[in-house]
């Protein structure tokens, strides 16, 4: 009798499971979580948000040489969508942008597909010898390429020169978007092929046993299971294609040491939206043009998230 009387005690004491689980919601680890999160979001405001806020109110703003600084409205903007050499700047890097990305994330795909197959030889040291150019810095990078491509001391023109060959005139007007597009393939080739390859590694083994069964081969399997697979990879690669493309600066800003007379201040945007701030010291119009390039960005990748989306239904 005693020990029964115990228990019920005991039971009478023990909280219910409501109660259990009202004490677990009052333990709140919010805090704790705010703590790790500051040091980010610190940093993010700081040199993100806060230089964004105050270009923009910069871009509502002119300077003039009587009366100072006035206020202009969208004034700035208008006079951006009307620039010639801006417009001029944003049809290059379009240009720039339908001749390099597809070649770039062609020889990516391929890439990929070579080292999945699992027929490729010392798969390991190809796939870091065609990342490893994305760990160089685009500044060396555009040096190298820019000494490759010299007339003068270039290895290139010395080869031409020993074989009684015209110099190749990579530094020309017509050659210097294929000698940018060149670098930037270079740079970032092994980039987006591990993106690809993370990809097939995440596709099912079951579907290459489901294809082996039924007689299909290593090419047939590429085309009907894995590049149907990457297409979410493949959408991603070509969203930071869009925003790396319209945003060039590095490559043409270093390229207009070597090319003075043919990479001039509005070769790109980014170049005119520099030299125009820092250069023509028109800090509010350049901030103008960054904006307008922002909004460009956006609806460059917009319609290519529509035409993925529409081509899918169909």
């Amino acid at each position: 009798m005693s020990i029964n009387t115990t228990d019920r005690r005991l039971d009478a004491r023990a909280p219910s499971r409501s109660e259990v689980r009202r004490r677990r919601r009052g333990v709140s680890h919010a805090p704790t979580g705010y703590l790790f999160v500051a040091p980010f979001m610190l940093v993010f405001l700081a040199m993100l948000v806060l230089p964004l806020v105050y270009a923009a109110y910069l871009s509502l703003f002119r300077e003039r040489l009587i009366g100072g600084t006035v206020f202009a409205g969208l004034d700035n903007y208008t006079r951006a969508l009307t620039d010639p050499r801006l417009l001029e700047g944003v049809g290059r890097v379009a240009l720039f942008f339908l001749i390099q990305v597809p070649i770039m994330l062609v020889i990516a795909l391929l890439a990929a597909l070579a080292i999945d197959s699992g027929l490729l030889r010392m798969a390991k040291a190809f796939r870091l010898g065609i990342f490893l150019p994305y760990a160089v810095p685009s500044v060396v990078a555009t040096l190298m390429w820019g000494y490759l491509y010299g007339p003068d001391f270039g290895p290139f023109a010395q080869v031409a020169d020993r074989l009684g060959l015209a110099e190749p005139k990579f530094l020309s007007s017509d050659w210097m978007l294929g000698s940018l597009a060149n670098i930037v393939t270079w740079e970032f080739t092994g980039y987006n092929m591990i993106i690809l390859y993370a990809a097939l590694r995440a596709v099912p083994h079951d579907l290459y046993e489901a294809a082996a069964v039924d007689g299909a081969g290593a090419i047939r399997t590429a085309w009907s299971i894995k590049i149907p697979a990457l297409r979410p990879a493949l959408l991603v690669c070509l969203i930071f294609s869009v925003i790396g493309s319209f945003q060039l600066f590095n490559e043409p800003w270093l390229m207009r040491a070597l090319a003075p007379s043919v990479i001039d201040s509005g070769y790109t945007p980014n170049v005119y939206a520099y030299t125009q701030a820092f250069t023509g010291q028109e800090v509010n119009y350049g901030a103008a043009v960054s904006f307008s390039l922002g909004a460009v960005i956006v609806i460059a990748s917009y319609a290519v998230l529509l035409i993925t989306a529409m081509r899918s239904r169909s």
